[in-house]
């Protein structure tokens, strides 16, 4: 048995507890693929990273991703979660900005005051969704043709498709069922309303995971839909999206489209340090 640093952080939140729970084992080198897997299942939260020295020269650090059943290529609040977890360990970046070595490549991410951003990956996937897949979605989010205002694939790695919806009361009010969603990632989005909802975000999401579960803040999600929001003129290239309202939490994603890039970006908070015996 061996002893690993770790960290649980709190990502896409402004205080601790409001936003999307990460574990964060560092130095995790000398790991099997089965312990990794095996730890991920264990916490049993929506990902558990692993972080490890680059193969990249280019890469400050390499993580891998695990939800409890799977490895992803990549995902969102990790990629966040990880990075402040390895600067809270000393790391310190090769350059201006820190890159991230994982399955889809290289990300970077940057540091801008009290928050870290990372530029969007490009789309594996966008276009109109299937009209099988959307009747499916139709039926597990119990919605009427007639809701969806807009609908689009935004897969840039975990395989997200998404669906607009007219105001925030609706993306709220969904009460999906999972049995009919299973194997599908569905993204909902929806307008706030300046006069009734407030001016504190701009759109409010929704994420039901293919696991028959609601992701609290999604930041891969939030990359795709930045990216599909942003060029279709229903976004403008700078706004704040709420997430996990329907679950208590109180996430907010910070979107800015830079030129050519799109950078997601959100508070991180250090909620648990300790060892790990594996």
């Amino acid at each position: 048995m061996s002893d690993f640093s770790f960290q649980q952080v709190d990502v896409f939140a402004s205080e601790p507890l409001r936003g999307n729970p990460l574990a964060v084992v560092i130095g995790a080198d000398t790991l099997t693929d089965a312990q990794m897997a095996a730890f991920a299942n264990w916490t049993n939260l929506s990902e558990t990273t692993f972080l490890l020295q680059p193969t990249d020269p280019r890469a400050d650090y390499r993580v891998r991703i695990f939800t409890p059943q799977r490895e992803l290529p990549f995902a969102g609040h990790p990629t966040l979660g990880t990075c402040h977890a390895w600067l809270a360990a000393g790391g310190i970046a090769k350059g201006d900005e820190i890159i991230q070595q994982c399955e889809i490549g290289l990300v970077r991410i940057r540091r801008r005051d009290h928050l870290l951003s990372f530029a969007a990956p490009a789309l594996r996937r966008s276009g109109a969704v299937d009209a099988d897949i959307m009747a499916r979605v139709l039926q597990g989010l119990r919605l009427p043709a007639q809701a969806i205002i807009a609908a689009n694939w935004v897969d840039n790695g975990p395989g997200w498709m998404a669906v607009q919806l007219a105001s925030r009361q609706e993306v709220l009010a969904i009460e999906p069922d999972f049995a009919v969603l299973a194997g599908l990632r569905v993204g909902v989005v929806g307008p706030w309303n300046a006069e009734i909802d407030g001016e504190d975000a701009q759109f409010e999401v929704r994420a039901f995971t293919a696991a028959g579960f609601e992701d609290p803040v999604t930041g891969s999600l939030n990359a795709g839909l930045a990216q599909w929001l942003i060029d279709s003129g229903i976004a403008p290239s700078r706004y704040i999206a709420s997430q996990g309202t329907a679950l208590g939490r109180a996430g907010r994603v910070h979107v800015e489209r830079d030129g050519d890039e799109t950078w997601i970006g959100g508070a991180v908070t250090t909620c648990i340090a300790g060892t790990l015996t594996l």
